[in-house]
């Protein structure tokens, strides 16, 4: 249910706050929904109800992004999908330099709220007023020094900033994602108005680079763990080739073109790599390879392969059983000739979808299993049986 400003005030209120915290850890499956709400409606209107419900929900949802602080703080469910992690945040937050920052489509305040605890001095702008009565609330409960204002940045920002950080909506009304960054809400193209010493804009990760290409700035993809999270655009800085970023409890690593070009392509070797994602996005999958000795199955397919196992964070790593070239039938009865009852598949320049391909194999579950990797090697379809997958760490 949308939160209004009436149901922000309601759950702002000592009344509201005792039944947060009174049915904090409450059992929030579906079945016992009707039951909770029904026992929220002896003491409360309807309204009152589903904004508590709404709260606990959303509260609920928010611990992989607010692991600490999620359960003070209001959400909606937009702003907590907009939201970045918690070591997104604080990353970015130590990348501006200046200490007088704009907040531009702040939301429910959650980096404006990064930005004052790396000691800046923040404004943050929203259209949304629901969103600035709970970006305002987050701060009040943190006790983070912040200001929130509504404001449609499309009329214009104040001066007097040394640093933007732009966050526009990536989804429309109906939730559904939004693929050009000329249709995001508002549209990149606003940047273009602004004058500041430091200005990043925070993008899907999918994005097409084509779109980004005549902004010039540098773009840098970050994955955490592992996972893709997004995409910024540091227009003060001075134009590059994509760069990626691993973020991890401990560290920030970066990877940025080598300025060499060209790889060896080889069969599969003893190990079978997926760079990371963001290495992927930010087209260095060769330059990872080249820092590896590694080869390339395919000039096309982001595999690399190697000798030796090697210990980085950049890339998952599979030990190859064998592999051989892929035809249906032959795999099957491989596969069952050396005893392998369940695969997991993974798949490059494949067609066929891993469940299809699990379903037309046949096998009975029982036995060994292995991680089926179904790729190309210099064109042409190949199998590859490897161990389970190793993430940094020798074997």
């Amino acid at each position: 249910m949308p939160l209004s400003l009436d149901d922000i005030t309601f759950l702002q209120s000592e009344r509201a706050q005792k039944q947060l915290v009174s049915l904090a850890n409450v059992d929030l499956s579906d079945a016992n929904l009707l039951p909770l709400l029904s026992q929220l409606r002896r003491s409360l209107t309807a309204a009152e109800a589903a904004a508590i419900l709404t709260t606990l929900q959303l509260r609920k949802t928010a611990t992989a992004k607010f692991p600490v602080q999620g359960r003070r703080m209001l959400f909606t469910d937009a702003g907590l999908q907009q939201a970045s992690g918690s070591l997104v945040r604080q990353y970015r937050a130590r990348q501006f330099e200046s200490s007088r920052l704009l907040d531009l489509c702040c939301g429910i305040g959650a980096d404006s709220l990064a930005f004052a605890a790396a000691h800046r001095e923040v404004l943050g702008l929203d259209i949304d007023p629901v969103h600035i009565a709970i970006a305002r609330h987050n701060g009040s409960v943190l006790q983070l020094p912040t200001q929130f204002t509504l404001c449609d940045i499309r009329a214009g920002i104040p001066g007097g900033y040394d640093a933007i950080f732009f966050d526009p909506a990536r989804r429309d009304d109906s939730g559904r994602r939004i693929h050009h960054v000329e249709a995001y809400r508002p549209p990149l193209a606003l940047a273009r108005r602004w004058r500041a010493r430091e200005i990043g804009i925070k993008l899907s990760p999918g994005l097409n680079l084509r779109q980004v290409a005549a902004y010039g700035g540098a773009l840098e993809f970050i994955s955490v763990e592992g996972r893709l999270s997004e995409a910024l655009l540091w227009l003060h800085r001075d134009p590059a080739q994509p760069f990626a970023t691993l973020l991890r409890e401990a560290e920030a690593l970066h990877m940025r073109n080598d300025g060499e070009a060209g790889m060896a392509v080889t069969d599969p070797r003893a190990w079978l790599l997926e760079p990371d994602p963001a290495v992927l996005r930010a087209g260095l999958v060769q330059t990872l390879g080249r820092q590896l000795d590694a080869s390339m199955l395919d000039e096309r397919i982001a595999y690399l392969t190697l000798d030796q196992f090697a210990s980085t964070p950049w890339a998952r790593c599979w030990k190859v059983r064998e592999w051989l070239p892929f035809q249906l039938k032959r795999l099957r009865r491989h596969l069952l000739a050396r005893g392998i009852g369940r695969v997991t598949v993974k798949k490059r320049g494949f067609a066929m979808s891993p469940d299809e391909l699990i379903a037309r194999l046949r096998l009975g579950g029982e036995g060994d299993s292995c991680v089926l990797v179904i790729t190309r090697c210099r064109g042409k379809p190949i199998a590859i049986l490897c161990d389970e997958p190793k993430l940094g760490q020798a074997p």
